[in-house]
């Protein structure tokens, strides 16, 4: 039963509108926290829903994670499947679209790899709204076999060419794709993961709608990280990719 807690949405929201996206306070409103490593700022799902959607679309996460896009659909009145490998994960989806609103759309929580969707018929979903691993930045588990976040890069690019291909067979046409992805730094040099990202999903058939620039907050170089910084000579990386796609 759903749980009767104060929901409420954010107050004076506006779509975002060039392609820098900066959100300093992350969003707290309804269920949403940060306890979940890695999470996005619900502010990124409210903009995409919004823009690329419709009320009573269907909407796909297959790296459901901390549960934000499901949040953010129950508010917006989405219908959403929300899929991950990693029980743990799923419980806390659970935890977080269980509360009373003005909406009942259908969400949908299940286990599973997004490498594989053949539970799903070919054009079937409206919009795809996710925030995949950064390969083994963030290890969510240490021992579950579909766990991309377990993939140094080369393997994890590997199997995201499988994700882009299943994204592209399920998505109706015309459609869109939204993809949050950084990079990553190893050995002193940037490994381009974002656009390693990028280009799997355009080999896939998408067409990239937009690059938007995401601001990281919290990276200021102070203390350790300023000495080092200087020390060894690197910039911390303070942003991140969404790219849209587009279905043609």
């Amino acid at each position: 039963m759903n749980k009767k807690i104060k929901v409420y949405e954010p107050e004076n929201f506006e779509l975002e509108m060039n392609t820098v996206w900066s959100f300093p306070d992350r969003g707290k409103w309804a269920t949403h926290d940060a306890k979940w490593r890695g999470n996005w700022s619900p502010y990124i799902p409210r903009n995409i829903l919004l823009r690329y959607s419709k009320e009573g679309d269907y909407v796909l996460d297959q790296f459901a994670g901390g549960g934000t896009s499901l949040v953010e659909a129950k508010l917006l009145n989405r219908n959403i499947l929300g899929l991950d490998v990693n029980d743990t994960a799923l419980e806390r989806c659970r935890e977080k679209i269980d509360f009373e609103y003005k909406y009942n759309p259908k969400i949908i929580i299940k286990k599973g790899d997004a490498r594989d969707l053949s539970f799903l018929k070919d054009e079937s979903i409206d919009l795809i709204c996710t925030h995949p691993p950064y390969s083994d930045i963030i290890k969510y588990s240490e021992d579950i076999e579909d766990d991309l976040s377990l993939l140094g890069m080369k393997d994890f690019l590997k199997e995201m060419s499988k994700v882009a291909e299943e994204s592209f067979r399920v998505l109706k046409k015309d459609k869109f794709c939204a993809i949050l992805i950084g990079d990553m730094r190893k050995k002193g040099h940037v490994q381009p993961l974002g656009f390693s990202v990028m280009n799997v999903f355009l080999e896939a058939g998408f067409v990239l709608k937009e690059i938007i620039l995401k601001e990281q907050h919290n990276c200021k170089a102070t203390g350790f990280w300023k000495t080092n910084s200087i020390k060894y000579n690197f910039l911390l990386l303070a942003h991140e990719y969404l790219f849209i796609f587009r279905k043609p």
